[in-house]
């Protein structure tokens, strides 16, 4: 029987290595890329699922394959990987302080009142989540105040609103850093 209760994502992050974190520009950028692909294809092989050439549209946004979705993530320190079914999408950031202005261009005071928890925390919560909900949708940061935060189920899960659907997240918090992955009805399992 197959239930939505059985299906699973395995969201894959990976540490940049040393060497690959002291290059700049250019070469830093396609060592990440290439990092990031590594996380996919261990995600890929997890879900069962042979990877095929990996396209991405003249937006950048990346273009299914065989029924797949995929989606990337990278930061100089580490990269994560999705592949699934439906549309997914990934994040990671380090939790670190940021202005005032950043927080209000994330999220509205609606938003910011559901917890009254480390605002960092929450505020990394609600980038990253809005973040791979955007990156799943295929439309991208622009519409990063159209994203709402409509609940907080717990520490590791919350629910957005975007396009006048439910997205359901889940977060994963390592190394002072926090991963969110879009995960609908899936079950999560993650690898670091």
């Amino acid at each position: 029987m197959d239930t939505n209760q059985n299906r699973v994502i395995y969201p894959v992050i990976l540490a940049v290595p040393d060497k690959d974190r002291r290059l700049t520009g250019r070469e830093m950028v396609v060592s990440l890329s290439n990092h990031a692909r590594r996380a996919l294809e261990i995600s890929a092989r997890k879900s069962s699922v042979h990877l095929s050439d990996l396209l991405k549209d003249e937006n950048g946004v990346p273009i299914p394959f065989d029924g797949n979705y995929w989606s990337l993530t990278h930061k100089p320190t580490y990269v994560g990987g999705v592949i699934a079914s439906t549309r997914i999408g990934i994040d990671i950031e380090k939790i670190r302080r940021c202005s005032k202005g950043l927080f209000r261009k994330t999220a509205h005071d609606r938003e910011w009142a559901l917890s009254d928890t480390d605002p960092f925390k929450l505020f990394y919560r609600y980038w990253t989540s809005k973040e791979s909900v955007l990156k799943a949708s295929g439309t991208g940061i622009r519409d990063l105040s159209k994203c709402r935060i409509v609940r907080i189920i717990d520490d590791y899960n919350l629910i957005a609103n975007y396009d006048d659907r439910k997205w359901f997240i889940e977060h994963f918090f390592f190394d002072n850093h926090i991963a969110s992955v879009v995960k609908n009805d899936f079950n999560v399992e993650w690898t670091l």
